[in-house]
């Protein structure tokens, strides 16, 4: 049998609790993850002594592109705490790279977005 099965009980919802697959922590191994960081595959091979589960897989497979982490959890339906824990086991062997979200004060200005929009208007 497929360690890629989903356990779900139509009734119920997941057999396996989400405390399950993080092995009961809480916490991630990184303080790298803020809900908008983005995340992605760093496309190295997977160690054989890495002990990844289903879940692990399942995450590597949606960053093969750079994606926020709210979204990932968002995809896979589990809460964010689990994702974290979760992504800092990849970060951990080195197949993810998380980069931080761009700070409020980086964005452009205004005025700048605004003559963006004017000008599309003229178009």
């Amino acid at each position: 049998m497929s360690d890629e099965i989903e356990w779900i009980d139509e009734e119920a919802g997941p057999v396996v609790r989400p405390y399950a697959m993080t092995g009961g922590r809480t916490k991630p191994s990184s303080t790298a993850f803020d809900l908008l960081s983005m995340v992605v595959a760093t496309g190295a091979e997977i160690s054989p002594r890495a002990h990844l589960g289903s879940q692990h897989r399942r995450l590597l497979s949606l960053v093969g592109r750079a994606r926020p982490i709210a979204e990932i959890a968002s995809d896979v339906q589990l809460p964010i705490g689990v994702i974290r824990v979760l992504l800092g086991d990849l970060l951990d062997q080195g197949l993810i790279l998380v980069r931080q979200p761009m700070p409020a004060t980086a964005s452009p200005a205004q005025s700048l977005l605004q003559e963006v929009i004017n000008g599309l208007r003229a178009l």
